[in-house]
C-alpha cells in the first residue's frame, strides 16, 4: 500500500470503466468516490474494492466538485483520476518513486483513445494533465468546466508514466458531453463575457480549422474528422448558450 496520496475520483453514473479504473489503483490507501446520484452499477462496483471510501454530494461544477472531494480526503497529496481515465501501471510504478516535495506539481501525459484507437492528432496528444499536488499549497481552479489544478507559483515536474483515458465511445458520447459541457461554460461566463450569433459562427469554424487543419486533424481518418467537427460545434454552441444567457439576463435587469 502506498500511504502518503489520497487518489479522488468525480463519479455519476461511472459504471462502464469503473472496474479497470479502482483495480488498477489497489496500490493506494484511499480511493476516494465523490458520487453525485449514480443510479447505474457505480456504486455496487465500488463496494468491492477495501481501499474505496464513497461520499455523496452536490455537483457544483467541475473546479468546485474537485476541491470538496479534495478536502474529504486522509492525506494532503492529492491523485486527481476521472472516471474515465485509468492510471497505467508506468504512472503508479513512477509515482510510488517520487520523493515529494510539496512546492512541486506533477503531471502527467493523457493518452486519450476513441473508436478504439490511440488518437495522436487533433491537439490529444500529449495532453499532459496536472493531477498530483498538495492541497495545502494548491487546489484546483473554481471553473464550471475545462478545470485545472493551479500552478502559479508551483514548480511543475513532468513525468512519463501515461493517464489512459478513454474519452469517447460513440457519437452519442460526444453529443452528451457538448450538451454539458456548453451548458457549463454559459453558466460560467454569463454576464462576464460578450457574445454573438456571429461570434458563436466564428468560433465554431475557428475551432473546427484549428484542429482539423492546424493539428493535424485530417491524419486521422474518420476519427480525426469527427473530433475536429466535435471541437467545431462544441464552440459553436458554448457561445450560442452564452448569448441567450446574456440575454436573459439583460431582460431581467
Amino acid at each position: 500500500m502506498f500511504f502518503l496520496i489520497s487518489v479522488t475520483i468525480l463519479t455519476k453514473n461511472s459504471q462502464k470503466y469503473l472496474w479497470e479504473l479502482l483495480n488498477a489503483l489497489k496500490g493506494f490507501s484511499e480511493v476516494l468516490l465523490f458520487d453525485n446520484g449514480s443510479t447505474d452499477e457505480t456504486l455496487n462496483i465500488a463496494a468491492n474494492f477495501e481501499n474505496v471510501s464513497i461520499h455523496k454530494g452536490v455537483f457544483d461544477g467541475f473546479g468546485p466538485t474537485h476541491n470538496k472531494a479534495s478536502n474529504l480526503a486522509k492525506f494532503d497529496w492529492i491523485l486527481s483520476i476521472d472516471s474515465d481515465e485509468v492510471v497505467s501501471e508506468e504512472m503508479a510504478n513512477e509515482i510510488f518513486k517520487l520523493k515529494f516535495d510539496p512546492e512541486c506539481v506533477y503531471n502527467f501525459p493523457r493518452h486519450n483513445y476513441f473508436n478504439g484507437k490511440f488518437i495522436k492528432w487533433c491537439g490529444w496528444y500529449p495532453d499532459r494533465q496536472t493531477r498530483l499536488y498538495n492541497r495545502t499549497k494548491t487546489r484546483f481552479s473554481d471553473a464550471q468546466v475545462h478545470e485545472a489544478v493551479i500552478v502559479e507559483g508551483m514548480n511543475t515536474v513532468p513525468l512519463k508514466g501515461p493517464i489512459i483515458h478513454y474519452s469517447y465511445e460513440c457519437v452519442s458520447d460526444f453529443l452528451s458531453k457538448m450538451q454539458s459541457y456548453s451548458a457549463l461554460f454559459a453558466k460560467q461566463n454569463a454576464g462576464k463575457r460578450r457574445s454573438s450569433p456571429l461570434k458563436a459562427i466564428f468560433h465554431g469554424f475557428f475551432s473546427f480549422f484549428k484542429s482539423y487543419i492546424l493539428k493535424r486533424g485530417f491524419l486521422g481518418g474518420y476519427e480525426g474528422f469527427l473530433i475536429s467537427s466535435y471541437n467545431g460545434h462544441t464552440a459553436f454552441y458554448k457561445y450560442l448558450k452564452l448569448y441567450e444567457a446574456n440575454q436573459k439576463i439583460r431582460r431581467s435587469q
